[in-house]
């Protein structure tokens, strides 16, 4: 049995977050895309941790939780904190997303921030001066099973990896704690084959997770496990397969092409300029437009980090897998924005037929696609899956640019005949 896991996305108390993000609608989404397994996001918020008190209860699998146990959707207590404080004579900026086995556990952990002189109920995501291994000493202290997770590793601004982050690698962050770190977050601007360049991270576990904001970006991003059988599923389950790297049981993630995320390339965002590493280094950081510094994406950190080449593949990996959001893939194909009604129709149509979004995008052959939805849209599906697209690279917090198509390729194939069975 295949189970899709989401560990990271926010409420509606985050900041710019949707105000539809409630549990019960997370829960729906979830359903409705054939997503089985995901974080609560922001426990440390008191009024959010409220709502997970009232709509989720224990459910059959231990330490996991449920709306009702006759849904296919289970959650995990999940939170992210950020960290601000000063290090070395340096300023360390760190996002770390921790995950608990109970909501016992969770609630010791949101009473000793308290305690510490954190102010949990300002945003989602709090901001608090506690370094980032003080926090995974609370955590491990409240409980031994905490899984504690340096979120988005490779963002420049808080990514523990990142540019901007004061840190270069996992033990300059959490010292003596370090053997207890057994997973980071790739983030979007990152892969699995990127993190392969560096042999530190030869022992960690890399997780994809959306870090969504809005219902129609959850999972996004995730892990894919397998189970042999479905009451095999248990906090201890995931636990054991994330620490153990068991790539058996956890054979994928499934990411955004990295390239659209919005730090993989250098940049700066006001003046419109973006390069690559080799560029940056001629142009000495500077940008040619106004004089300012560039902002340092992701493909420069890994290249600066980096102790391998580019190519290079560990023994038992936990590769990834590509593909844009189906939404994405029917908005491109008919030319219609994701939120029209056009797309919206189509997308409901299709993943309702197929039993869920990744069941479209990952299993169903072609031939069956063929007979639930327009040519242009299976064509689109087919290129995805074949990683056969262009790519403009994001930067300094600008989203790259996926297409499938170009503007010929579209018009040739919406010329040709676009029935289906619905």
């Amino acid at each position: 049995m295949r189970v899709i896991a989401d560990f990271h996305f926010h409420s509606r108390f985050a900041r710019a977050c949707s105000k539809d993000l409630t549990i019960l609608n997370v829960e729906r989404t979830a359903a409705f895309k054939g997503v089985h397994l995901l974080g609560t996001g922001d426990f440390t918020h008191p009024q959010w941790m409220a709502e997970i008190k009232r709509d989720l209860h224990s459910a059959p699998e231990a330490g996991l939780y449920c709306t009702d146990e006759k849904s296919p959707v289970r959650f995990v207590l999940t939170c992210e904190i950020s960290s601000i404080y000063s290090q070395g004579g340096k300023t360390r900026r760190v996002h770390t997303v921790f995950v608990f086995p109970s909501l016992e556990a969770a609630e010791k952990f949101n009473q000793t921030l308290r305690k510490r002189g954190a102010k949990l109920a300002g945003d989602g995501r709090p901001i608090v001066g506690i370094p980032a291994k003080e926090l995974a000493k609370i955590a491990l202290d409240i409980s031994p099973k905490a899984i504690v997770i340096p979120a988005h590793a490779w963002t420049p601004w808080f990514g523990v990896f990142g540019s901007m982050s004061g840190f270069d690698s996992l033990l300059e962050c959490f010292e003596e704690l370090t053997s207890q770190i057994f997973s980071i977050e790739m983030g979007m601007s990152s892969d699995a084959s990127m993190n392969w360049r560096l042999s530190a991270n030869d022992p960690i576990t890399l997780l994809a997770s959306s870090d969504a904001h809005s219902l129609h970006r959850i999972a996004r991003e995730g892990n894919v496990f397998e189970l042999s059988q479905r009451n095999q599923l248990s906090y201890d389950w995931v636990y054991a397969t994330i620490k153990d790297k068991d790539s058996k049981k956890f054979p994928y993630t499934i990411k955004y092409y990295p390239q659209e995320g919005r730090y993989h390339y250098d940049g700066h965002a006001k003046c419109r300029f973006s390069c690559p590493p080799s560029q940056t280094k001629k142009l000495k950081g500077i940008c040619p437009k106004c004089g300012g510094k560039l902002t340092v994406g992701v493909m420069a950190r890994v290249e600066a980090l980096a102790d391998r080449p580019e190519g290079h593949t560990p023994k038992s990996p936990i590769p990834t897998k590509h593909l844009v959001p189906l939404e994405e893939i029917i908005a491109e194909a008919l030319d219609k924005g994701v939120g029209t009604k056009t797309v919206q129709n189509e997308y409901e149509q299709l993943v309702k037929a197929a039993g869920g979004e990744y069941q479209v995008l990952l299993d169903l052959p072609i031939e069956e696609l063929q007979k639930m939805t327009k040519p242009i849209i299976t064509e689109g599906i087919k290129r995805v899956r074949g990683e056969k697209l262009h790519i403009e690279p994001g930067y300094d917090g600008e989203y790259g640019v996926i297409n499938i198509f170009t503007p010929e390729e579209r018009k040739e194939l919406l010329g040709k005949k676009q029935d289906t069975l619905f």
